[in-house]
């Protein structure tokens, strides 16, 4: 009688952890899923982003080098300000 009274209180306990250790590792799953899903969209976005960023880098370095090229700017002020744009 101890052992069917035992036997029916650990099975329901015992599939009722199983419930929820299910229930987390599906839980789990789909919010990989759904972080990978936004880290492709960040990342897309992301190239976007650089490619108007290198743009733009290199039409402010083409300018800066126009400035040193016809003298408005020392070799001193040109290495200065070309160290702040590449570390920007």
């Amino acid at each position: 009688m101890e052992k069917i009274i035992f036997f029916g209180l650990i099975i329901p306990i015992l599939i009722f952890v199983l419930y929820l250790g299910g229930k987390a590792i599906m839980t789990g799953f789909s919010a990989k899923s759904a972080n990978r899903s936004n880290l492709e969209n960040e990342t897309s976005e992301g190239k976007d982003y650089l490619e108007g960023s290198n743009e733009n880098l290199t039409t402010e370095l083409n300018k800066l080098n126009e400035l040193y090229k016809s003298g408005v700017l020392t070799e001193e002020e040109f290495e200065k300000a070309k160290k702040k744009i590449l570390e920007n």
